[in-house]
């Protein structure tokens, strides 16, 4: 049986157009594989904890008859996330731009995975696996946009999953989402709208596609 491991990260529960994304890309998956797993992470609603990166890191370097409670805690969580991403035969990973960036909750959980040694740059436990990943971006950032150049979150994304961990990355990004409630953005709400179109459109296709070759694999 096939797992998607569905990570969302905003802040919003209700209104988000990325957490929307990924319920059309969700939706996609299983009308393709209707006998797949959907496995849920909230980040948004559930951060992980602010220290647990620092504990983990720190663990690294002694023994483990020396960690405290909170330095197996910080351990455990971690290989917790990374066996859900191992497990995995797909990830979909919906991730709203904030402040030209990743959101700090997906930071913090790339940074946790990371201390677990089977999921590090170059190892082989995620090499060949599928990410899509669906984006919600405030503003324009396209080529001859203003803000060109500002969206700091894909790029990373892109070469976190991709470069670092082998994994064959599909993008879905909407872009304008603000502008029907902008006054100053209200002449692109129809290139907004445009936008979202063609992101759920996308979302669906790269989630049927790939629920489609897992499972003409099964």
């Amino acid at each position: 049986m096939s797992t998607l491991l569905r990570v969302d990260s905003s802040i919003r529960t209700t209104g988000s157009v990325s957490r929307a994304l990924a319920d059309t890309a969700v939706e996609a998956w299983l009308s393709a594989h209707p006998a797949g797993t959907v496995v849920r992470r909230d980040l948004g609603t559930n951060p992980l904890p602010a220290e647990a990166w620092a504990l983990a890191v720190g663990a690294e370097h002694l023994p483990q008859d020396t960690w405290s409670p909170t330095q197996h805690e910080a351990v455990a969580l971690a290989r917790t996330l990374a066996d859900e991403l191992i497990s995995a035969d797909t990830l979909l990973l919906a991730a709203p731009l904030y402040n030209f960036g990743v959101p700090a909750s997906v930071k913090a959980w790339i940074d946790l995975l990371i201390t677990d040694t089977r999921v590090r740059p170059g190892s082989a436990h995620l090499a060949g696996k599928s990410a899509l990943i669906v984006i919600a971006r405030g503003g324009g950032y396209g080529e001859g946009a203003p803000r060109h150049g500002w969206d700091h979150s894909t790029a990373y994304l892109r070469r976190i999953f991709g470069d670092g961990f082998g994994m064959e990355i599909s993008v879905a990004a909407a872009e304008l989402t603000l502008a029907g409630v902008v006054p100053a953005m209200s002449e692109l709400i129809g290139l907004g709208e445009q936008s979202l179109a063609a992101a759920h459109s996308e979302a669906a296709m790269h989630a049927r596609n790939l629920a489609e070759r897992l499972h003409a694999a099964a």
